[in-house]
């Protein structure tokens, strides 16, 4: 296995980390614009991102494929402290008198890449989950990873992801028919390519929904 990115990355040598940020960026940000319905959040997450990398380089080790899944445990980190934050900021501002509502045109570009009630309703039904449940749904439903990637983004063998991915599934099957009933749930990741079975998982829309509808 050839494994001169990874040691070119450790080495912090600069055009390596261009090659992983032209790489791996859209991927951290879609998972972002995911997790928190918040384009411009999600780009604050892709720096903040890239730059806990370039400061955690050295922890990079010589195994798997890709470098993916090490950017992506350290994006589920950054995304962990980053929701931390804007829920105590929203607390803070619901302590606050009441005020003209502004628009906010960044709602608009969310809405071109998913339609915004159904990806809230999602994010409703994710929030009911537990933490290391809704983090391996949106590695590997959302994001498309192996159940190998995810387990070492989230630093846990391959079978707790199966395992809490399980159960993800058959929480959220419930909670989305509460939330909004055309989102899909059943997603399953392959081991090695990651990619679901059937095409890549959109955001708000539900294969079992399109299966009954088709019958």
């Amino acid at each position: 296995m050839d494994y001169s990115l990874h040691s070119r990355i450790r080495a912090g040598e600069p055009e390596a980390f261009r090659e992983l940020f032209r790489a791996h960026a859209p991927l951290v940000h879609r998972h972002a614009v995911r997790v928190t319905g918040d384009r411009s959040l999600a780009e604050d997450v892709v720096s903040l991102t890239f730059l806990e990398a370039w400061r955690l380089r050295a922890k990079l080790r010589d195994e798997g494929d890709s470098p993916r899944p090490w950017l992506m445990g350290i994006a589920v980190n950054v995304l962990r402290n980053t929701t931390r934050a804007a829920r105590r900021h929203h607390q803070a501002l619901g302590r606050l008198p009441a005020k003209e509502t502004v628009p906010d045109f960044a709602d608009e570009l969310v809405a071109r890449l998913a339609d915004a009630d159904q990806l809230a309703a999602a994010q409703r039904a994710l929030a009911k989950l537990r933490r290391g449940e809704r983090e391996v749904f949106t590695l590997c439903v959302w994001s498309g990873l192996g159940y190998a990637e995810a387990a070492a983004a989230l630093g846990v063998p391959v079978g707790t992801v199966r395992s809490r991915l399980s159960r993800a599934r058959t929480r959220l099957r419930k909670l989305v028919a509460e939330e909004w009933g055309g989102i899909r749930t059943n997603g399953e990741p392959a081991d090695r390519s990651g990619q679901v079975p059937g095409g890549r998982i959109p955001a708000a829309r539900s294969r079992e929904s399109h299966e009954e509808e088709t019958r």
